[in-house]
């Protein structure tokens, strides 16, 4: 069933210059040229009361930083809001719930959202619960602003819409897709500086190559993630956590 209209993102931010931005480019950039999906940009500073756009204030119990105004984030949703549209309105900051694969499909599945991009110290959290945002965080880490987690969470979500992505059955075996990590990939040449492809995918039996990129998907998700791995060993065989032992990580990884 196709889409009655196009997928809509409204991004509420200071600096509507970042957007599209990376967003513009590739596979998005010409799914928002053929209107596969539709980018609105909200300029918060617009809503502001007074001549000098005053968008934030110093925080009540003193503290360093500033604090974007509840009454000037209010109008600015209200304005991205309308007429009651039900789109989800999405506050990023280290605050908010860990992102999922399993949210980004979900958001790619509905109509939109609407991404309130923070400033400074922060939003006046009256503003938040006002109008029921959804608080998500792309990692443990600070960024100076939301423009770049909504940059992420935008491109998370347009990978999975319909005439965006080259391939949709490239989707499938991507991590985090099946609850592992991807398993490596190699390309021609064979062999390059010493190093060689492994035999097996060179070997034209898509069962044992099947086989070889389970196993080394479930490899590196038992040495990397140690939290996808018991996560996945109890979907697959019913176990409680504290019954997996995954193994010592070998490469910690980075975590975004």
């Amino acid at each position: 069933m196709g889409r009655e209209s196009p997928w809509t993102v409204k991004v509420l931010t200071l600096f509507t210059e970042m957007f599209p931005g990376p967003l513009g480019l590739s596979l998005a950039g010409r799914g928002l040229a053929n209107g596969a999906w539709v980018l609105e940009k909200v300029d918060i500073r617009t809503f502001a009361g007074d001549k000098h756009r005053t968008v934030d204030d110093a925080p009540f119990g003193g503290g360093p930083g500033m604090v974007m105004r509840a009454d000037v984030i209010a109008a600015a949703i209200g304005a991205a809001r309308g007429n009651g549209e039900a789109l989800p309105l999405i506050y990023l900051t280290p605050r908010g719930r860990p992102l999922t694969q399993s949210r980004v499909r979900a958001l790619a599945e509905g109509p939109g959202m609407i991404m309130l991009c923070g400033r400074f110290e922060g939003v006046d959290q009256r503003a938040i619960d006002e109008h029921r945002a959804e608080e998500i965080s792309i990692g443990d880490f600070v960024l100076s602003g939301g423009e770049p987690a909504a940059i992420a969470l935008i491109d998370a979500c347009l990978r999975l819409l319909p005439g965006v992505i080259g391939k949709p059955e490239s989707l499938a075996e991507e991590s985090f897709e099946n609850g592992l990590l991807e398993y490596p990939h190699y390309t021609r040449p064979q062999v390059w500086r010493g190093r060689t492809v492994p035999e097996i995918l060179a070997s034209g039996h898509h069962e044992k190559i099947r086989a070889w990129r389970l196993a080394e998907a479930e490899a590196v998700t038992r040495t990397r993630r140690p939290d996808l791995w018991a996560r996945y060993i109890r979907n697959r065989n019913g176990l409680r956590p504290r019954t997996i032992r995954p193994g010592p990580a070998k490469d910690e990884g980075i975590r975004s």
